[in-house]
């Protein structure tokens, strides 16, 4: 474990696919005893390391590449990025890396993920991140990174400590930039307003725009391709619903009592041109067979609207057509094991 000199010493990364390597390979780029949790990519890992791909400069390291959480051990820190669809397993996978003086730090979209690591672990700091970074998995060991990468960071349960300030101290060691936010629920909203339009409208696009603009599903229709961001942004009617439901995000988060600039959603619009037909995490989930984040993505932020009195029918229609689609390909048994 980690000196008071350098609290850091031993990092594991849970959840190894495009975020989780992406910010892992920085760590270990910058030097620091990083330790890869791998399933699928684990042989790909362990015997050719990560490759990222980036305009930044491509750089390639060597990771210390482990199939079980007890080959591990005990972190200084333990960084999640498991799909929230995971968190079942939360448990079985960071039990043996959590000692004493583990902090965890969790990248996961959506809301509910820190509440259930507090849950697990009682007395350990909590932290969560937000990347807003454009990312791709694009084969086994190899994450394509195409724009951004920034992380907001923020305490759960309280303001920013110096538990906090070293976690984005080590960040911007890797040439990452952090804000550290001082109200880690408004930071979740601030993303949401992103994930929630193109995550979701990739998806549900497929069924084209008659489906989403009455909010049923025609099952006679034939389910096309997912959207990029590109085809979102198109200056007409997908653009005016992914405006839609950025506002009902804003409403909902103001709602709640976070400060939301009324503007971020015009700022996020365009902050997403410069990505180019960039393909969401939910989009290529949907289209290889994985599990969709309905609930920390989408159905529990409706819930908060619902229950702070926010009129959000885009974002009603929108889950009530994922959960569609997720039971429509459960039903067909295409679901990935």
């Amino acid at each position: 474990m980690g000196t008071s000199g350098d609290r850091f010493d031993k990092i594991g990364v849970v959840g190894c696919g495009a975020v989780g390597s992406f910010y892992g390979a920085k760590l270990c780029k910058a030097g620091r005893d990083v330790h890869f949790l791998l399933r699928s990519d684990y042989d790909a890992v362990r015997n050719d390391g990560v490759h990222i791909r980036s305009a930044d400069g491509h750089f390639h390291i060597r990771p210390k590449a482990a199939d079980s959480p007890g080959k591990i051990g005990p972190c200084d820190l333990v960084v999640v990025a498991l799909k929230s669809t995971a968190n079942h397993r939360l448990a079985e996978l960071l039990t043996p890396m959590v000692g004493e003086q583990t902090v965890l730090l969790t990248l996961q979209n959506g809301l509910g993920n820190e509440i259930a690591l507090a849950a697990l672990f009682p007395g350990r700091p909590i932290l969560g991140g937000m990347c807003f970074v454009c990312l791709n998995r694009i084969e086994p060991g190899v994450i394509h990174h195409i724009a951004h990468g920034k992380i907001v960071l923020g305490r759960h349960g309280g303001p920013p400590d110096e538990v906090t300030e070293a976690v984005a101290a080590l960040i911007r060691s890797t040439d990452i930039p952090v804000d550290v936010s001082p109200d880690l629920e408004r930071a979740h909203w601030e993303k949401l307003v992103w994930n929630i339009p193109f995550n979701g409208l990739g998806v549900v696009g497929a069924a084209g725009l008659e489906a989403v603009l009455a909010g049923q599903l025609d099952t006679g229709q034939p389910i096309g391709p997912c959207l990029a961001t590109d085809a979102l942004l198109d200056n007409g009617a997908w653009e005016q619903l992914v405006t839609e439901l950025m506002n009902e995000v804003i409403a909902t988060g103001r709602a709640l009592g976070h400060n939301l600039s009324p503007s971020l959603g015009e700022y996020q619009r365009n902050r997403t041109r410069v990505m180019k037909a960039y393909r969401a995490s939910t989009p290529i989930d949907f289209e290889r067979g994985l599990p969709l984040e309905l609930d920390a993505l989408f159905c529990l932020p409706l819930v908060q609207a619902q229950a702070a009195g926010v009129e959000t029918p885009r974002l009603a229609a929108l889950c009530n057509l994922l959960a569609q689609l997720d039971d429509e390909r459960k039903d067909s048994g295409s679901d990935a094991a």
